[in-house]
């Protein structure tokens, strides 16, 4: 049977309870305190206590070169009916970990964030949490804006402002408002896999999400499956990143595209006290002479840049390509964010560049320095009506949408990790698999190298890892 995982804080007994075969290990700046009777989880103040039912595997220790205690041993896959939550930047979130990655998933909307790679070490922490997580704020905003973080899935992907065939959805779908259903939370000494669900009301069918995390690699696999769903729909991810507030201190890259072009109309409105400064409509064949409405170009590779304004562009990928990457160098820092994608399943980019350019609330001119990296099937941001009826990108022969089957599942994975770099390394150039397709093999303008493990089949197939 599996070990159930309480909610529950430690009783007073169990907190001063001696140890038998105790194991320390600092994890991320937490300390765990391993018995082999039951686990107990104790946190920094910034996390509550936990405590891990009584059922586990026979426990093997190893020591590191210092002499540190590291937990090696596997464990029974554990799970209750609601999964533990806790609540972070003000949202329920569940918890799932890795030796190397720490990341949280929110009860509303299923957003990922925040998310902490390497987190024994250096502690990388590349995504967005908006300003006003923590705040007060007003109840009719959409849930999708008041929990804003991380990454997550759109079904149907935009503002979803003009209703289709008598659907009238919310921001970015049900998956990123609704609230998720827990399913199970299962570990063993190679991954952990957190499995949540959501039933669809206003096109009604079934998705199921799915992240993992794989012992010694800085990577996160995500799942989505759709079912019993009939009819035209686009979708998406949404990573969005945080940026040092440093100008110019980190490169954004993509894989070759085939098209690309600013939104076409205006993306902020004056009036309404936002603003931008790209040219609508305007084609483009580099990200480093994006036409601007001064009739200057603007170079869209490096960032932060433009505060002052929001703007949205949109990439197509080369639908030829094995896969499809994007990649943020930040040289200071020494890594890598990359996102790596079947160009075939989400056939376009949009780089949604947010850097205090809204001055109405609860933007209030604070979001800045962000820069959402998202991959999806859709009309830019527009929603489902506009990317299932003809539209300028799909009458030059690019899928804006996709045809669900309620009896063929749609699976769309996705993955996103970190990689180390080296002195030198200043911005990606290239991302290719090994022989063997479990790393990838990243390359820099400056002639620099670094790799990361990443099982590459997850985008194609059903994880063998």
């Amino acid at each position: 049977m599996a070990s159930r995982v309480s909610c529950n804080p430690p009783t007073a007994q169990e907190q001063t309870e001696p140890a038998t075969a105790l194991l320390s290990a600092g994890l991320a700046g937490h300390h765990e305190t391993m018995y082999q009777s039951n686990l107990m989880y104790k946190a920094s103040t910034a996390l509550p206590r936990s405590q891990v039912g009584s059922s586990l595997r026979a426990i093997t220790v190893l020591r590191d070169k210092s002499g540190a205690a590291v937990y090696t041993g596997s464990m029974k896959p554990t799970s209750t009916a609601q999964g533990t939550k806790r609540i972070v930047y003000g949202q329920p979130s569940w918890r799932l970990t890795s030796a190397d990655v720490e990341a949280f998933v929110t009860e509303m909307g299923g957003q990922l964030g925040p998310v902490t790679f390497d987190r024994r070490v250096r502690k990388f922490q590349p995504y967005s949490v908006a300003p006003w997580a923590e705040e007060p704020v007003d109840r009719s905003l959409p849930p999708i804006i008041r929990a804003l973080r991380g990454d997550f899935f759109c079904l149907p992907f935009g503002g979803n402002a003009r209703p289709f065939r008598g659907e009238k959805h919310p921001v970015h779908g049900e998956t990123a408002n609704a609230r998720w259903q827990f399913e199970s939370l299962e570990t063993n000494d190679r991954r952990t896999c957190l499995h949540l669900s959501l039933q669809t009301k206003i096109r009604p069918g079934r998705v199921d999400k799915q992240i993992w995390l794989v012992n010694r690699q800085n990577v996160i696999y995500s799942r989505h499956v759709v079912t019993g769903m009939r009819g035209h729909m686009n979708l998406g991810h949404h990573a969005m990143l945080k940026f040092p507030d440093l100008p110019d201190c980190a490169s954004v890259t993509t894989s070759h595209f085939v098209y690309g072009q600013v939104f076409p109309q205006a993306f902020e409105l004056p009036e309404k006290r936002g603003y931008s400064c790209l040219k609508p409509g305007a084609e483009f064949r580099s990200l480093e002479k994006v036409p601007t409405l001064t009739g200057e170009t603007a170079d869209l590779t490096r960032y932060p840049a433009r505060r002052g304004f929001e703007d949205l562009v949109m990439l197509v990928s080369d639908p030829e390509a094995p896969f499809a990457w994007t990649a943020v160098a930040f040289p200071q820092e020494r890594y890598v964010w990359f996102a790596l994608k079947d160009p075939r399943v989400l056939p376009e980019t949009v780089f949604w560049i947010s850097n205090g350019g809204r001055h109405y609330p609860p933007w209030n001119g604070r979001h800045i320095n962000v820069m959402g990296l998202e991959e999806v099937c859709s009309y830019f941001h527009h929603g489902l009506a506009e990317s299932v009826r003809p539209n300028p990108v799909s009458a030059k022969g690019f899928a804006t949408c996709v045809a669900l089957n309620p009896r063929k599942p749609l699976v769309v994975s996705y993955l996103m990790g970190v990689a180390k770099i080296p002195v030198g390394f200043d911005r990606v150039i290239s991302i290719r698999a090994s022989s063997n397709r479990r790393a990838i093999l990243l390359q820099s303008a400056s002639g620099r190298y670094a790799h990361a493990p990443v099982h590459l089949d997850f985008l194609r197939s059903e994880p063998t890892w």
